[in-house]
């Protein structure tokens, strides 16, 4: 695999790596990215944040996407690239995994420091007073005919725990992001497009910082032509081939 053998020397060397990842790393587990060809913004349209607060229509329509993604995505299990990252961080090439995704497979995998830019859809939250439930319990009224399901407490709108257009980014896990990537000296971005800002930005501050960048994405992206190291190869299949190379048997 071209590329590979750097690959393997950059992560040897590396005590303050960072895994920055996006869809395309899920959808090896059956989880459809947002943006490619039948993605999900291909088949549906998104629900803005402040169309989802002011009208129960926008509610009913925003559920109705949501319930179905977390249906269609509890049964997943981490795949070889999740896995991999988890035993990066544990062998102490990886400071943090910095994800785009809502899935929670990174956490199923066993990464311990995840930050998630754009939150998680195994929480369910009130928009109102903050109380949170598991998601899969709102499902399940929403399953028996709850179309837009409202706080016990406060009688607020409930949604999961993700950032939908038009939402502010969670301040927290930005300024963790951001410090994580001032800190780091090797950035591996794998499965994103690298198009979507905030979160896009915080590979240019990595190289910018003097970090080694590499990108893992079957399609080109904007910072292809900054990057130290790019592979357009299966997430799996290269970070397999990266496990084996640095004698980390990738087998679990």
């Amino acid at each position: 695999m071209q590329g590979i053998e750097l690959l393997i020397d950059l992560v040897r060397m590396a005590r303050h790596g960072i895994a920055f990842t996006g869809a395309g790393i899920s959808t090896e587990s059956g989880i459809p990215d947002f943006r490619s060809p039948g993605g999900i913004w291909t088949r549906h349209q998104p629900v803005l944040y402040a169309d989802f607060l002011a009208h129960r229509p926008a509610r009913i329509q925003g559920w109705k996407l949501a319930a179905g993604m977390f249906l269609e995505s509890r049964t997943t299990r981490p795949n070889d690239g999740h896995r991999a990252i988890a035993e990066l961080e544990r062998r102490g090439h990886l400071a943090a995994v910095i994800t785009q995704n809502i899935d929670g497979l990174h956490r199923d995998a066993g990464s311990s420091t995840v930050i998630e830019l754009h939150g998680t859809n195994r929480v369910v939250r009130c928009q109102y007073c903050g109380r949170e439930w598991p998601t899969e319990d709102i499902v399940e009224r929403w399953q028996v005919g709850d179309e837009a399901p409202e706080c016990s407490d406060c009688n607020g709108p409930l949604k999961t725990a993700t950032i939908s257009f038009g939402q502010s980014m969670p301040e927290e896990e930005m300024r963790l992001a951001a410090d994580a990537t001032q800190r780091a000296e090797l950035f591996l971005a794998i499965g994103s497009s690298l198009v979507v800002e905030p979160a896009a930005s915080f590979p240019r501050v990595a190289k910018r910082n003097g970090a080694s960048l590499v990108i893992i994405n079957r399609e080109p992206t904007p910072l292809d032509e900054i990057a130290d190291l790019v592979i357009r190869e299966p997430i799996g299949k290269t970070m397999n081939a990266l496990m084996q190379g640095l004698g980390y048997f990738n087998d679990a």
